[in-house]
């Protein structure tokens, strides 16, 4: 089993993926991106790496022995102006700028391919923990009904749309009218603004009405940004009123997937994959 180098930035999934490498008894070696890992990773294996800092992150997972590599978490777009890269970062900075011209997903691209001119193999965060990847149907026992459709086919409409203009991966459709879209804030603090509309356009606890769609950009790199989903979502969702959560299924993550399944039933929420051929 070759050992994994993880460049772990925020939120739950990079301790997820550590924690399913140490169950499986997978070698683990974690670059933990200053000012984004979170201190659930201290105890692993691996080094504080600056975020410019590209030699010494190369250096640290070839020193470890890793010929795969992941990347997982959440990295706010960088100000170059103020990164204090070293050499290597210094001679990657002016193609990684110029592709961040392009948007978000133009700089990842160009990110992975320094990571591949040194030989390593890129891993997406589905292959190095298992399938977190959604099926498509309803996950759990509550199912969308007829009344859902439009607003399904609505939603990934428009997260699609926002992907294609590298703005955002998500929307908030209730009724067909549009409540909310993502941009670089992200979903949660959508979702705290849809809670805040007023009860007329939205749905409640007692009637909820509307979806949260969630897809990727059509030229996104699948292997480091799909679009995301674990508890904190679902719990956002309820309180904003939704009905469900929708993506297109094979191309959405779920954190852990058990306590989703089981807080949605509870909630009486769906989450659902549609095919993404059939949209």
């Amino acid at each position: 089993m070759s050992k994994l180098g993880l460049i772990a930035g925020g939120g739950g999934l990079p301790v997820e993926i550590a924690a399913a490498c140490q169950r499986a008894g997978r070698p683990l070696f974690v670059v933990r991106l200053k000012g984004f890992a979170g201190s659930e990773l201290a105890g692993f294996p691996g080094a504080d790496i600056g975020l410019a800092e590209l030699g010494k992150c190369i250096r640290a997972l070839k020193t470890a022995g890793c010929a795969s590599i992941c990347f997982a978490g959440n990295v706010s777009r960088p100000d170059f102006a103020a990164l204090r890269p070293d050499v290597r970062g210094l001679k990657a900075l002016p193609g990684l700028v110029a592709a961040a011209r392009h948007g978000d997903d133009g700089l990842l691209r160009a990110l992975l391919q320094e990571f591949e001119k040194e030989g390593f193999t890129i891993e997406g965060a589905d292959e190095a923990m298992g399938d977190l990847r959604l099926p498509a149907g309803a996950l759990g026992k509550v199912r969308p009904g007829p009344a859902h459709a439009g607003d399904i086919a609505r939603g990934l409409h428009v997260a699609r749309e926002l992907g294609r203009l590298d703005i955002g991966q998500g929307a908030v459709v209730c009724d067909g009218l549009v409540l909310a879209v993502e941009a670089q804030e992200g979903t949660d603090a959508m979702l705290r603004r849809v809670a805040d509309l007023p009860a007329a356009i939205r749905g409640a606890s007692d009637a909820p009405r509307g979806v949260l769609a969630k897809a990727p950009k059509p030229i996104q790199e699948t292997r480091v940004d799909l679009p995301t989903i674990g508890l904190g979502t679902i719990q956002r969702a309820a309180r904003a009123g939704l009905a469900g959560v929708v993506g297109e299924a094979g191309r959405l993550l779920v954190l852990d997937r058990a306590e989703v399944i089981a807080l949605a039933d509870e909630l009486g929420l769906f989450v659902f994959g549609v095919e993404p051929d059939r949209q």
